[in-house]
């Protein structure tokens, strides 16, 4: 269950959106739908929110979201380049405005010296404009860097679209 205040955060980047006649749509992977789950645990969500994507494995990062292999085979899947490509498939995919992407390693195993648990991606894409990302590096167990990740991708979003 997310927190309080992330559902706080998820309400506030609703009525962002439609203020702005915009939806929302999310590519996730280390979150697991949990950007998704925020927007949609708010009554009335589904006049801003188009969709989502659980994309966890490469292949279908590629084939969903049309992520490039040479983005995974130079940077990775844990990378601004993959969370950036991510989000800018979400808006090729689906009717949004918006676009969220998270992409990072949320423990307890899976990291390396280069890429340790808690690095995390987040981008935000606007259709028409610029796609923002994110380098984060969080502390806590697989809950915690999760959960944090959702607040730091909503927060991004709403400074995305000047809600901040």
């Amino acid at each position: 269950m997310l927190p309080p205040e992330t559902i706080d955060l998820a309400a506030a980047l609703l009525a962002a959106l439609r203020e702005r006649a915009l939806t929302a749509a999310t590519a996730e992977s280390c979150t697991g739908g949990l950007v998704a789950a925020a927007l949609t645990a708010v009554p009335g969500s589904s006049d801003a929110v188009q969709g989502g994507f659980v994309t966890y494995s490469n292949t279908m990062k590629t084939r969903l979201l049309g992520v490039p292999e040479a983005v995974l085979a130079r940077h990775g899947a844990v990378s601004a380049e993959c969370a950036r490509a991510m989000a800018e498939g979400a808006l090729r995919a689906v009717e949004a405005g918006l676009a969220i992407a998270t992409t990072g390693i949320a423990g307890p195993g899976g990291g390396t010296a280069e890429k340790p648990v808690g690095l995390v991606y987040i981008a935000a894409a606007r259709r028409g404009g610029d796609t923002a990302a994110r380098r984060l590096l969080l502390p806590g167990d697989r809950d915690e860097v999760r959960a944090g990740t959702v607040e730091a991708a909503l927060r991004l979003a709403l400074a995305e679209l000047g809600a901040a």
